[in-house]
């Protein structure tokens, strides 16, 4: 940047509401084109607004602490958000309540081979134990997932980073493959979508319909806890 420019971005950067401003005018514009493309999953406003923040702290050479100082409120709305979440969910429990049995058959079986699938892929790559176990809790919502990995020996801050990249590309491909699988059901996209790709793929959920969205959501909170009492249980075995 010139020097003009640098001492500008000096002075705003000190400001605690600088981050929440980029964060909203990058998901904005984000959003913005997600609607020219159609509102196109390959154009998912995530993926672009934090492509883009990505773009602007590197260039600007401001640390992550600096940004987040100011969009830690944005972090304290996901709490809300989340439980917001249980009203879509009420409106569709009676069809819940009628596939329990399926629901949690799939929860254990979605949960299981979500964390060994990842393991036996890094094994077989190479990678190290840590990044193994970094990798097993990936496709749990970001909190409850750095608190697994933090418990079983992974490295939280790496997890956060998979499970963003989860979320993301089973927003964006999730739909391809459900219609390659010629899976209409909208209860069954939007289960395996939230346990698949976690709050990311439950927004994307919403976008093809409320049913969609409610089992998304449903499947997100069942993964979390059943990944959290799980994985430690099975973690001599993905050793």
């Amino acid at each position: 940047m010139t020097p003009q420019i640098n001492e500008l971005w000096v002075y705003l950067s000190t400001s605690p509401l600088l981050g929440l401003t980029l964060t909203l005018l990058a998901y904005q514009g984000a959003w913005w084109i997600h609607g020219r493309a159609g509102f196109s999953p390959l154009a998912n406003p995530v993926l672009l607004a934090v492509a883009a923040l990505v773009g602007l702290l590197a260039i600007t050479d401001t640390p992550y602490q600096t940004y987040f100082d100011g969009a830690q409120f944005v972090h304290f709305l996901l709490g809300p958000a989340t439980v917001a979440l249980a009203v879509p969910l009420y409106m569709q429990f009676q069809r819940v309540r009628a596939m329990l049995v399926p629901v949690i058959v799939g929860l254990l079986v979605g949960s299981v081979v979500a964390a060994a699938s990842a393991v036996l892929v890094a094994r077989l790559f190479g990678a190290s134990l840590a990044t193994q176990l970094s990798l097993a809790p990936k496709s749990v919502t970001t909190p409850i997932a750095m608190g697994v990995a933090e418990r079983i020996g992974g490295i939280p801050s790496l997890t956060a980073v998979l499970v963003i990249s989860t979320g993301i590309l089973g927003a964006v491909l999730g739909r391809y493959v459900f219609d390659a699988l010629r899976i209409s059901d909208p209860a069954i996209r939007g289960f395996a979508t939230g346990i698949t790709a976690h709050g990311i793929g439950t927004a994307r959920a919403f976008q093809e319909s409320e049913q969609t969205g409610a089992f998304a959501a449903l499947a997100m909170g069942m993964n979390g806890l059943a990944t959290a009492l799980l994985l430690p249980a099975l973690l001599p075995l993905l050793q």
